[in-house]
């Protein structure tokens, strides 16, 4: 089968930081099913694991951590998914990657493709999806059906992939959202996608909120760096959340924060996978609830470019754009050839 790999850890612009080749066909075991990838998305995790350093794989290493596929075999212990049915994930960082024509994945993290996308427009949602999903109603605790209607929560980059399907979540659950964003395109794309109010995260985002008429607000996302975690502190209502999905080595400081008695979230959406907890199951319970969001029209996906097929140049391109923080929504690529 064909796959996208790497053997060393090079900067994108190498011709040999990814190399296309071929592999066995893998089959499936217990709760594994066996998925015929047609498209692949790529995230800031892609490029942090491909990032240059001092080590040399042995064999051919395929990473890749987005896929939207076809069911071509599964194992005996799955109940959930059959030959033939289409799927989206986002699979699992300790096991290899979804850059490769079959993919073998844990049926338990594995939702039920959106009927009414394409594979590639699926393909964007899945890691994005459940990380913003898992921030927003697993960790600072908003109630996914409304019952938190009316309450506010700051998306801090909200127009990266994360962002843009929180700005979304967020919505349907009756939030009124704050999102930032720098430039007239992304400002443009997350008010399309139902920002409420857009303020500028290069510039002083406390005089803005407030100058919305926002003295606190009640929930905060950081979908970017912890640079702002100050900014976080001072606008985050007195037992409010604040939910980051940065590993930041920048200083933290904490007085104001107990303060307030304000609480500190991290979101990693591998932590299920990785840790095999015994509430693995809800990851596929959520992209199926997103999967019947986006068949009822309520949420779309969030893709911005498709490249075509997938291979070792265009992974470069995909990886290229995401490293340099200027795209907005998801790079997809699509079709192995």
């Amino acid at each position: 089968m064909k796959a996208v790999a790497l053997t060393h850890y090079l900067p994108v612009e190498d011709p040999k930081a990814f190399l296309d080749v071929e592999l066995d066909k893998p089959t499936p075991t217990g709760h594994d099913i066996l998925v015929n990838v047609k498209a692949i998305a790529i995230n800031p995790v892609d490029t942090k694991v491909r990032a240059p350093k001092d080590k040399v794989e042995e064999t051919p290493r395929v990473i890749g951590y987005d896929a939207s596929g076809t069911v071509a075999a599964i194992g005996p212990d799955v109940t959930s998914f059959k030959v033939d049915d289409d799927v989206y994930y986002a699979g699992d960082i300790t096991r290899s990657g979804t850059n490769q024509e079959f993919h073998l994945v844990d049926a338990r993290i594995v939702g039920r493709k959106p009927k009414i996308l394409s594979h590639a427009e699926a393909a964007a949602l899945p890691l994005t999806t459940i990380t913003a999903y898992e921030a927003f109603f697993d960790r600072l605790g908003i109630d996914r059906d409304g019952a938190d209607a009316g309450q506010s929560i700051l998306i801090i980059g909200a127009g990266g992939g994360v962002g843009s399907i929180g700005i979304q979540l967020a919505k349907a659950a009756g939030l009124t959202v704050i999102a930032t964003a720098s430039r007239p395109e992304t400002t443009a794309w997350v008010k399309d996608l139902g920002a409420d109010h857009v303020v500028n995260h290069r510039e002083d985002i406390v005089a803005q909120v407030r100058a919305l008429g926002m003295h606190n607000v009640d929930h905060i996302a950081i979908f970017n760096d912890m640079r702002h975690w100050e900014t976080a502190v001072e606008l985050i209502r007195a037992q409010g959340g604040i939910v980051s999905i940065d590993d930041t080595d920048l200083p933290m400081p904490m007085g104001g924060v107990k303060m307030k008695a304000a609480s500190l979230h991290w979101e990693f959406m591998f932590a299920r996978s990785m840790h095999q907890t015994p509430d693995m199951i809800e990851q596929h319970n959520l992209l199926s609830y997103v999967a019947d969001e986006i068949d009822a029209g309520r949420i779309r996906t969030t893709v911005s470019e498709i490249l075509s097929p997938i291979n070792a140049a265009n992974m470069r391109e995909a990886h290229r754009l995401v490293e340099t923080g200027q795209a907005k929504g998801k790079i997809v690529i699509e079709g192995f050839l």
